[in-house]
């Protein structure tokens, strides 16, 4: 009997070890670079085990309002985060963690400049082979990258170029393979030292887009490790981590 009890203590200590381990998060695929470097930053002092899914906002809001078992959703934009919230999926509201900007790059080996003028970026579209985007309706960056276009008058010129990634990760891989010319981007994917070694960039001017707000929201029955990085990423050190990579910090 005693033995029975011991193995009982022992498949529940293992029980709760694997749950530990399994603690799952979203991450939306411009805070790649960034959100690597934060979860190093937060490993440091904790023992946590966190499992790490990139992709797009759009894609993940689909996945957790069809049970997928995430406990954190860093999104990129409060678009997605609210609309779990108003469905029941979520703790609460959640928090805006960084405010992400826009930019423009292009492969260096395709010898096509890029100046900051409305001009210059015509002429660097119409050299273009294709023109790189994430799919507007699944991610925040795509759509920044569709108003900016729209409101320089720019999209008519591009319409015919465009190439959409299933998120702002993808998109940018295809200007960094050469699958495309020009491409538009999370600042902060395109300051990281995987891109910048095959890429230049400009920064799209803020007025030009509407403020990309990013949220985070912890899902109903979030697991303690989540939590406690919902916290984290509201700390000082990660905060000094996202203005590193370009984004504006609450």
């Amino acid at each position: 009997m005693i033995r029975f009890f011991l193995f009982l203590a022992t498949l529940a200590l293992c029980s709760s070890t694997a749950y530990a381990q399994t603690t799952k998060i979203a991450v939306a695929a411009n805070m790649k670079g960034a959100f690597t470097e934060i979860l190093k930053s937060y490993k440091s002092h904790s023992g946590s085990e966190i499992q790490v899914v990139y992709g797009s906002s759009g894609n993940f809001s689909a996945q957790i309002l069809n049970g997928a078992p995430f406990s954190l959703f860093i999104a990129a934009d409060e678009h997605f985060p609210l609309e779990l919230y108003k469905k029941g999926k979520t703790i609460n509201e959640g928090a805006i963690y960084a405010i992400g900007k826009l930019a423009l790059i292009v492969k260096t080996s395709s010898g096509i400049q890029i100046g900051s003028t409305k001009t210059e970026i015509a002429k660097a579209i119409a050299k273009s082979n294709k023109v790189a985007i994430a799919k507007p309706e699944l991610a925040p960056y795509g759509k920044a990258a569709i108003e900016y276009l729209k409101n320089e008058g720019l999209f008519d010129l591009t319409k015919d170029k465009l190439v959409y990634g299933d998120n702002v990760g993808v998109a940018t891989n295809y200007v960094v393979t050469g699958a495309a010319d020009l491409g538009f981007t999370a600042l902060s994917l395109a300051k990281s030292s995987e891109v910048a070694k095959d890429t230049n960039y400009i920064l799209i001017g803020d007025g030009l887009y509407e403020p990309i707000k990013q949220r985070m929201v912890l899902i109903k029955g979030a697991s303690p490790q989540a939590q406690e990085l919902y916290q984290y990423m509201q700390g000082t050190q990660a905060k000094s981590i996202l203005q590193k990579y370009g984004y504006m910090t609450p």
